[in-house]
């Protein structure tokens, strides 16, 4: 057990948040664990050219071992140590959209540590656009893999408090950033082929890459539990809370008596929804907001801090509301799915 130091890196003058975050910085390069900020969700970083320090972060997490890290870099120079090869696939995406929420995977150099690629010789590779990571990256100069900072299939930790909840004691320090802002993790696309493959739907959409790129395929084994990942979330059941989720389409009409149904039962019922849709639900036990149905951006930044908040309910059964899978509709929904382990009404 760790005593895990937290520093809150928010409200502090300039000089005590970069010695802060040298601290941190100092605890990757001693090979330990510290969950950091990105503008996607929490990340739980360790120095990924060391074998040693990634099994902190697969027994920090709980994490099976042939799931594959994604590595986070600050600088381009970096890549060298990461990347056998840059397909030209992979540079017009980092050219594009780097720094963000994209993941590209790429051949793996033989520096990379084995735990990171699950023994793969493909590696995912990324550059946060969050001020606080990419200073941590700098400071450590080393490339650090960073799953999500949370419990292994549970919901990732758009907060510190969140990582805190899962990891405390089990990792060596939290920077405390505050909020994420996109709040579903990177797109992940495989470039190693002729042909660009979504691998994972996140912050970076899918009309976005085909406007880039002018074709994107999708991986026909996307989330099929007997297929070997090539990208974290896409085997095992993620984002999960402990009572059982159902996603209901047209919510609006349906739901209402799903809700009374288990009501009959006995059930402590809870419900996820937009805003737009709470006063429909008001026969539920707990209901969450987690965003509003005209900004499904506002849903990705909530859809995590929701899914914990039925957890903290303690609710028997939740429903959850359906969404397009148009821009990030598509991320939402890959995640809903997962969480609710594919049940859907």
């Amino acid at each position: 057990m760790y005593e895990t130091k937290r520093w809150n890196v928010q409200a502090v003058d300039q000089a005590t948040k970069k010695a802060d975050i040298k601290a941190a910085a100092a605890l990757i390069q001693d090979n330990e664990t510290v969950a950091f900020p990105t503008e996607t969700v929490y990340g739980l970083g360790a120095n990924a050219l060391s074998d040693e320090a990634i099994a902190k972060i697969f027994a920090a997490k709980g994490r099976p071992s042939d799931n594959p890290l994604i590595v986070h870099i600050a600088e381009r120079q970096q890549l060298h140590q990461v990347a056998k090869t840059i397909p030209p696939i992979a540079q017009r995406i980092m050219d594009a959209f780097w720094p963000g929420p994209i993941t590209v995977i790429v051949p793996a150099a033989p520096e990379i540590a084995q735990k990171v690629t699950a023994g793969l010789d493909t590696v995912g590779v990324r550059m946060p656009a969050h001020p606080i990571a990419l200073d941590l990256l700098k400071y450590a100069g080393v490339p650090v893999a960073a799953p999500s900072a949370n419990r292994s299939g549970k919901p990732s930790p758009t907060s510190a408090d969140h990582v805190a909840y899962d990891l405390n004691g089990r990792i060596a320090g939290i920077l405390d950033g505050g909020v994420t802002g996109v709040g579903v993790e990177s797109t992940v696309v495989d470039t190693t082929g002729e042909k660009a493959v979504l691998l994972r739907p996140g912050g970076i959409s899918r009309e976005q890459l085909i406007e880039l790129l002018g074709a994107l395929e999708e991986d026909p084994t996307l989330g099929q539990s007997d297929a070997a990942p090539r990208s974290p979330g896409m085997k095992y059941r993620h984002y999960a809370p402990e009572a059982p989720v159902y996603l209901v389409k047209d919510p609006e009409k349906r739901l209402p008596s799903f809700i009374k149904k288990e009501k009959q039962t006995g059930k402590h019922v809870g419900v996820i929804a937009t805003e737009e849709h709470l006063e429909a639900y008001r026969e539920a036990d707990v209901i969450t907001a987690m965003g509003s149905v005209k900004d499904l951006t506002s849903v990705a930044q909530r859809l995590y801090d929701a899914l914990r908040k039925m957890d903290q309910a303690e609710v028997d059964v939740i429903f959850c509301e359906t969404f397009s899978s148009e821009g990030i509709g598509l991320a939402i929904m890959n995640r809903l799915k997962k969480a609710a382990n594919g049940r859907i009404l």
